[in-house]
């Protein structure tokens, strides 16, 4: 199997999909903001531990989706093609995901 970082997709991604990712990617990136704003504002720890939890949680749910898409999708294509080492590869990337 193929190691390389750069792969496409057999099977775009419907456009709503995509939509769902990129506006739940974006969310992030303003709780992200958020976060850098209240260091700046030497806002209360415990405020800014709270909001670091909500963005790693908001993270990992966007991981479960891209990761379930995967399993539909590239994993089921390459199984049927005959390439069982995908499974191990899913199982690699589930482990990064914790």
């Amino acid at each position: 199997m193929e190691k390389c970082c750069c792969h496409l997709k057999n099977t775009p991604r419907s456009e709503e999909a995509s939509k769902q990712l990129r506006n739940r990617i974006n969310r992030i990136i303003g709780q992200l903001n958020g976060i850098q704003k209240m260091l700046d504002e030497n806002r209360y720890c415990g405020d800014i531990l709270t909001q670091i939890g909500a963005a790693q949680s908001a993270l990992q749910s966007v991981g479960h989706m891209v990761m379930k898409e995967h399993m539909e999708t590239c994993v089921v294509e390459e199984i049927s093609k005959g390439n069982t080492d995908i499974v191990t590869e899913a199982v690699e990337l589930m482990k990064k995901l914790k």
